[in-house]
């Protein structure tokens, strides 16, 4: 780990975010860290007939705050679920 990883806290796991729930969905930011910012991304999940199925989302866009990456995760995630609902697991 460099000397600036060490200072500004670098390399240290972000915590889990909470899920999210929404129109029996849960959505769970996963921001991953990309060249100094964090792309959009997100895991959709919903319990079908006693089976998790899950969607992963991810996105081009890049974004240098964390917590605005997750929180635009969820918006673009519930935008899915709006247009698609179950569909979304294929």
């Amino acid at each position: 780990m460099s000397l600036f990883s060490k200072l500004f806290g670098g390399g240290k796991d972000a915590p889990a975010p909470e899920p999210i729930e929404y129109e029996g969905f849960r959505i769970i930011p996963e921001p991953a860290a990309e060249d100094g910012q964090f792309r959009l991304a997100a895991r959709i999940e919903r319990d079908i007939d006693g089976e998790t199925k899950t969607h992963h989302l991810i996105r081009a866009d890049l974004i240098r705050d964390r917590k605005e990456c997750e929180e635009a995760a969820v918006f673009k995630a519930k935008q899915m679920i709006d247009q698609m609902g179950s569909r979304i697991f294929g």
